[in-house]
Formats: C-alpha cells, sequence, structure tokens
C-alpha cells in the first residue's frame, strides 16, 4: 500500500512574531510569580553540614526573627507554649526531642527562654534545626575533578 506524501522541506524564512509573544507570556508569567503572596513566616535557618539528628519523636517549634514562637504552624504566646508542651511530653510514651528551628536573626536570649522552658517541661534533648550548604567544599580546600 502506497500512501501520497504532502510534507515538503521548510525553505522560507522563520517568522519572529510567534517567539516573540511566547518570550513575552513567559517574561509575564515570571513576573506575577513573583509578585504572588506566599503565607506564613519566612525563616532563614543557619547553614551547617554534618549534624546528628535523633530517632526519637520530636516536636518543632519555630522561631521568627522577632522573636515569636510557633507551634504547629501557628503563633503562640510562651505560656500556651509551655502548657501545650507539657501536654505533649505527658501524652508521649517516651522521651521527646524539641526541633528549633530558629531564624538566623533570633538573638541568644530568645534561644534560652525557649531552652530552659523545653527544660522545665520535662523535654531534655534539643536540636537546632538548619540548611545545608548549597556547595560544600572537599575537606581538602581543593577542588578535585
Amino acid at each position: 500500500m502506497k500512501f501520497t506524501r504532502n510534507a515538503k522541506i521548510f525553505r522560507g524564512q522563520l517568522d519572529a512574531a510567534p517567539f516573540a509573544g511566547v518570550c513575552f507570556l513567559f517574561v509575564i508569567f515570571l513576573l506575577l510569580a513573583t509578585l504572588v503572596y506566599t503565607p506564613g513566616v519566612t525563616i532563614h535557618l543557619p547553614e551547617a553540614t554534618n549534624l546528628p539528628g535523633t530517632d526519637r519523636p520530636t516536636l518543632a517549634v519555630a522561631v521568627g526573627a522577632s522573636g515569636q514562637f510557633y507551634f504547629e504552624n501557628q503563633l503562640i504566646q510562651e505560656a500556651q507554649l509551655k502548657s501545650r508542651l507539657k501536654a505533649a511530653v505527658q501524652d508521649s510514651t517516651e522521651p521527646l526531642t524539641l526541633v528549633v528551628q530558629a531564624d538566623i536573626a533570633v538573638t541568644n536570649g530568645t534561644q534560652s527562654r525557649l531552652l530552659m522552658l523545653a527544660r522545665e517541661v520535662g523535654i531534655k534533648e534539643v536540636v537546632l534545626a538548619t540548611r545545608p550548604r548549597a556547595f560544600v567544599s572537599p575537606p581538602g580546600g581543593a577542588a578535585q575533578p
């Protein structure tokens, strides 16, 4: 069976208008994506490498740059945080670990208050959350191929 072919090799010039239209739409989408409101609090974690984790159940408390505490994705006062952590410790069958997600701008005084609060309610282990470095240099300092 023979099929007739109508395909011809394109020998004309490309029209720039479709490409310009697609690029224009791409730029508009990029600009709109940067202007879209992202809900929540921005927390910039410090960078670190080779830190230990934990195998115990955890509770996470975030501390914003202004020193406000966030527990279970909600803003919470220090007294309420203490009672909620105490209730979580009492409900747990094994020791809990507190994961502190503190912003870089948080003062040592605020972190110390949180650590003392955790100790008062019975949490013995506290881990500071960090983010991995974007590029980790090799131990020798020289780049290897």
